[in-house]
């Protein structure tokens, strides 16, 4: 690992923001339906890969054995 990662804190922040971001966008999606056009189709895919791949990425991290919060 890097000594210049991240902290866990910062770690944990970004599955919070990252989670809590999925689920305003399905609450969203559930509220106003499945959006109609290329361009709020579009939308709706970025955000779900942005806040989907940075859930992902940061609960790989938070769960590595042997990391530590001495950064």
């Amino acid at each position: 690992m890097s000594k210049y990662g991240p902290g866990k804190g910062e770690l944990q922040f970004r599955l919070v923001f990252s989670a809590l971001g999925l689920v305003l966008l399905v609450a969203a999606l559930f509220y106003r339906g499945i959006p109609q056009g290329a361009a709020m189709f579009e939308i709706v895919v970025i955000a779900s890969v942005f806040f989907g791949g940075t859930f992902v990425w940061t609960l790989k991290k938070l769960l590595q054995r042997g990391y530590t919060d001495d950064r």
